[in-house]
């Protein structure tokens, strides 16, 4: 039985994926080896910011890149970004069943609050964990750990949901149950790899697998 449910942001609830792509774009469109393609963006998406970007540059300070990414990123962010069809719904509705619900994030804690509040998902998370909050980020296992621990749940009734092979990682390594989102860009067989528990292809599929009829 299925009693919290953690959620990733990027991705999973919120589509940002257009603007993720974009901002990554716009800050190295002049690299000397060419400008980035979503092929080579996508892969590394779940990762923290400075992670994708060392991987992108191949340097170890990306403290100018990061700047950049964050000036674009928060420009174009109304205009690209929104919610996955029925996300808010299920949030209510789960919410309103006596679920317990948090946001377990590799991004950072003002980007995230900013993007929670502007959808009307914040009064429902009892738990958000950000890049911030944790030493080590998915795919260690902390920050769902950091969620666990925060909502006083047990790991064998929570649910993580994600769209990367980071949030299942992060998942299984914390003893709690893993989902991954059909939607996700780097797509359902290479989810699979990773031996999510559940592949959901609309957010209302969570109303089966917790044992709600779908309305």
């Amino acid at each position: 039985m299925i009693e919290t449910v953690l959620f990733d942001l990027d991705g999973t609830i919120i589509d940002t994926n257009e603007l993720i792509i974009s901002s990554f774009i716009h800050v190295f469109e002049q690299r000397e080896s060419g400008p980035l393609t979503r092929e080579q963006i996508i892969p590394h998406m779940g990762t923290t910011l400075e992670h994708q970007l060392q991987a992108f540059s191949g340097e170890e300070d990306v403290s100018h890149f990061v700047k950049a990414y964050r000036a674009f990123n928060s420009v174009h962010h109304d205009e690209m970004v929104r919610p996955f069809p029925h996300v808010n719904e299920v949030v209510e509705r789960l919410h309103a069943h006596g679920l317990r619900l948090g946001v377990v994030t590799t991004k950072i804690r003002p980007s995230t609050m900013m993007t929670l509040e502007k959808f009307g998902l914040e009064p429902y998370m009892s738990a958000v964990v950000t890049v911030n909050d944790v030493e080590h980020p998915k795919p260690h296992p902390e920050p769902v750990l950091t969620a666990v621990e925060q909502l006083g749940c047990d790991p064998e009734t929570t649910l993580m949901i994600g769209d990367s092979p980071v949030d299942i990682q992060s998942a299984k390594a914390a003893g709690v149950k893993a989902a991954a989102v059909a939607w996700s860009l780097k797509g359902v067989d290479k989810l699979q790899e990773y031996g999510p528990d559940y592949i959901i292809n609309d957010m209302r599929d969570l109303y089966d697998i917790i044992g709600l009829h779908k309305e």
